[in-house]
């Protein structure tokens, strides 16, 4: 029976990163599509490769991912169920956002799930994680907290000096320096989104093994790496152009120099955090921020402030709605558990 479940959890996994590759796609791609830096096509083959090649950059972030998500996850078939309902929650919140065109963070959306699973395990006296509440803090309030105002006063920063430093250039080259850049910050968030999400899902998948009393024998996580890869990959191919037209036409509209700006800021937020600081940084919130950010940086505002606020809503919806449906969902399944 415990052997079905890690089968069964595994590939909830797998679907569910797979998702995570065909929603948080529009993040590369809206800008570099919208300011005509690359074409639709040509920009989600750029993005995939990227996103793909990105996942075998940072193996000490997933074992330090997996280290913290140990710890959240209780061991045995109760661990499984823990870690399933997590991935349920996330995935159903993911398809809702994808429907409603409004993006959201897959990263704290399978955190949320995986430590409102884990306090409803606790509720009903199961073998109880001791950090479950501790990763909603840090791994998701604190990290959403943190680049929501950073990442939108960084890209409103650097406007200044760059718009200083081109200001006696022609508006053509500028708009065609700026599409170079473009091209270049769509190949960066994919990296570092590729680099967060990737690892996290090798981390997921050692702690589901682990949940279920198993160890990841050695020398397989460049295979654990090379599945997550292929699935990020594969998701970005598929492109959620729902999100993408939000992103790149109803939030703001920006030239290709303020747009390359933002990218630069949310790829620069993946690698620090990815790199020196081990936490799971929202490519969806740092790009969507530092959008916002470069866009009121310009003569004439063009944010779209009710998208915006919408977009928020969503954003703090995210860690309640999906910790709530899995604490749900694991309440449905704790008397089969006893």
């Amino acid at each position: 029976m415990e052997s079905l479940l890690l089968v069964i959890t595994l590939a909830v996994l797998a679907g569910v990163t797979f998702l995570n590759g065909f929603l948080d796609a529009s993040n590369a791609v809206s800008s570099a599509v919208r300011t005509r830096a690359l074409t639709p096509r040509l920009a989600i083959i750029i993005v995939s490769l990227f996103t793909a090649t990105g996942t075998f950059l940072a193996t000490s972030l997933g074992s330090t991912l997996a280290d913290r998500f140990q710890s959240s996850v209780p061991h045995g078939p109760a661990g499984l169920v823990t870690v399933l309902c997590g991935l349920l929650a996330a995935g159903t919140w993911g398809l809702f956002t994808w429907w409603k065109g409004q993006p959201s963070s897959s990263t704290h959306a399978m955190l949320a799930g995986l430590a409102g699973a884990g306090l409803a395990a606790a509720a009903v006296g199961l073998e109880h994680p001791a950090d479950a509440a501790a990763l909603l803090l840090r791994q998701v309030l604190l990290p959403l907290v943190v680049t929501s105002l950073l990442a939108p006063v960084l890209a409103y920063a650097l406007v200044i000096p760059i718009v200083w430093c081109l200001r006696h250039t022609p508006p053509r080259k500028i708009n065609e320096a700026g599409r170079s850049a473009q091209a270049i910050g769509a190949a960066a968030v994919a990296l570092a989104h590729g680099v967060q999400d990737g690892q996290r899902a090798v981390a997921m998948t050692v702690v589901t093994v682990s949940a279920a009393g198993l160890a990841v024998p050695d020398g397989s996580m460049i295979w654990l790496e090379v599945c997550a890869a292929l699935l990020l990959g594969g998701g970005v191919l598929g492109g959620g152009w729902r999100i993408t037209h939000t992103l790149s036409t109803r939030l703001v509209t920006l030239d290709p120099l303020r747009a390359g700006a933002a990218n630069a800021v949310s790829a620069t937020l993946l690698f620090v955090g990815a790199f020196a600081l081990k936490l799971p940084i929202s490519s969806t919130q740092a790009v969507t921020a530092a959008l916002v950010g470069a866009g009121i940086n310009q003569r004439h505002s063009t944010v779209n402030w009710a998208t915006a606020r919408r977009i928020l809503g969503f954003w703090l919806a995210t860690p309640l709605a999906c910790a709530l449906l899995a604490g749900t969902l694991m309440l449905a399944a704790s008397p089969l558990l006893r």
